[in-house]
């Protein structure tokens, strides 16, 4: 570890290297797996096995794809379609690194999260700085050490300390040319600010508080045992899981019976810390309270950081339940008529990332245009729920409250770069001068031919762009004395 005022730029981290460092880390991440799942089941509490399956394979999948496919994404390349008047100049687009990157980390998924994040910065060319969680310290420096070990020249990987006043510190020395951060809304939107304050680029991924829709042609028992598995997956603690679940009404009844076992047979889950618990403890309760009901007839109080999975069913449209305020273990499930009404309500919500829907019309989904429009996410499933999100090549992107800017995949690369256009002009070529008045004439009386031009009739005075004699009319005789100069 450390300090601030240690950090300087490193030298050049060229392609081979990068790509030999790659080939290295996903042998050793692929060698410690288990014990770093171990490390992180110790740290937050979810299962080794669940932390190998849902974090350490998705991340070596994501070296792997990286390694193959990183190069070919970043490559300069040639851009076509020039204009005919262009003719002997062409242009070339390139992808430069951004420079010094902050990764602010996150604990839900601490080598899941962060490793995806580590590796395309320093893939794309950045030098890196990680802010480790926290709550995952042990996990993530577990993380960071193989990567160093791998093969990063002196000064590419840099860490400070885990407090949340690291974070603040790190901030305010500033000499960042990126932000990234993983975690709430309230301290993204500090980080935000302290961005525009710098004129700091940033991605911030905010979390969801999302839905899953169960249309009434869908697969009953496979949507009940998907979404109650993301429901209950790292304590339903996942950014991507659903909060709520609008059944249509005609196969309501169906689809309660398919979940009720689930919910009956759930065993208590160790989440972050007592407060998180006992915050969607009474979540749950104020929403009974109001007319809804526990699936399982079972409500158990949170203990310590444990809390039984609950699944409040018939929940009412007024309870703070169903905004999805909360990250955890819990399932609000309302019958609407239609997709229609339930569009409307998942609508209300402001944090949106993913969305399920459970259909056998797939065709009819995935082709809807305006549906992808309303549901505001960037990440649809069908007939499943957050396992296909772990493709290498799937990005993630906050809208709204959910944050904004893209990690992982394609886009997520990318935007670790910047583009910079070359332009390349023959030197067979004259230098170009501003052409005469009968030039232009000739040129637009060509150009209308070869375009088929037609004339726009305007519909209405009003809808016709103001004239620069329609502008001197209103002015004062000294506003059109300028203006005309």
């Amino acid at each position: 570890m450390v300090t601030l005022k240690s950090i300087h730029p490193s030298p050049l981290f060229p392609w081979h290297s990068r790509q030999t460092w790659l080939r290295k880390f996903k042998q050793a991440v692929a060698f410690h797996a288990l014990e770093m799942a171990q490390q992180i089941s110790h740290e937050i509490g979810k299962t080794k096995e669940e932390a190998y399956v849902s974090e350490l394979l998705p991340l070596i999948a994501a070296i792997g794809w990286h390694s193959k496919r990183a190069r070919h994404i970043l490559k300069s390349q040639r851009m076509g379609g020039a204009p005919w008047w262009m003719m002997g100049r062409s242009l070339r687009v390139s992808r430069v690194p951004l420079g010094r990157v902050l990764i602010i980390a996150t604990w839900n998924y601490p080598v899941g999260l962060l490793g995806i994040q580590l590796l395309q910065a320093i893939v794309a060319g950045n030098t890196v700085v990680v802010k480790p969680s926290e709550r995952s310290p042990c996990s993530q420096a577990q993380l960071l050490n193989i990567a160093r070990a791998c093969g990063l020249p002196e000064g590419v990987l840099q860490v400070v300390g885990a407090s949340p006043q690291a974070g603040r510190d790190a901030l305010n020395a500033g000499g960042f040319d990126h932000v990234m951060f993983t975690g709430g809304t309230p301290t993204g939107r500090a980080v935000a600010a302290h961005c525009a304050d710098t004129l700091t680029s940033s991605t911030l991924e905010l979390s969801g508080q999302d839905s899953a829709f169960v249309l009434a042609d869908a697969n009953m028992v496979k949507a009940a045992k998907s979404i109650w598995m993301a429901c209950t997956m790292n304590a339903g603690q996942t950014c991507m899981a659903p909060r709520r679940v609008f059944v249509e009404r005609d196969c309501y009844g169906k689809f309660l019976q398919a979940l009720a076992p689930l919910a009956a047979g759930a065993r208590p889950l160790q989440m972050i810390d007592h407060a998180a618990a006992q915050h969607c403890e009474q979540l749950a309760r104020d929403a009974v309270s109001k007319g809804g009901r526990s699936l399982s007839a079972v409500m158990d109080s949170a203990r310590d950081s444990w809390l039984r999975p609950l699944a409040i069913v018939d929940c009412p449209l007024q309870s703070d339940l169903l905004l999805g305020n909360y990250f955890g273990p819990v399932l609000a499930v309302v019958p609407v008529e239609n997709l229609e009404q339930a569009l409307q309500l998942h609508g209300q919500g402001r944090h949106h990332l993913a969305a399920s829907i459970f259909t056998r019309d797939t065709r009819r989904i995935a082709r809807d245009e305006q549906l992808r429009t309303r549901l505001g996410v960037s990440v649809i499933t069908l007939n499943d729920c957050v396992l296909p999100t772990g493709h290498p090549a799937l990005a993630i992107a906050g809208f709204g409250q959910s944050g904004w800017g893209t990690s992982r995949g394609v886009e997520g690369l990318l935007q670790l770069t910047r583009a910079v256009a070359t332009t390349t002009t023959a030197r067979w070529l004259p230098v170009a001068d501003m052409p005469s008045a009968s030039v232009v004439q000739g040129l637009s009386t060509f150009i209308k031919w070869i375009s088929q031009a037609t004339p726009v009739a305007w519909k209405n005075k009003s809808s016709a762009p103001e004239t620069p004699r329609q502008f001197e009319i209103h002015q004062p005789a000294a506003a059109r004395k300028e203006y005309s100069q």
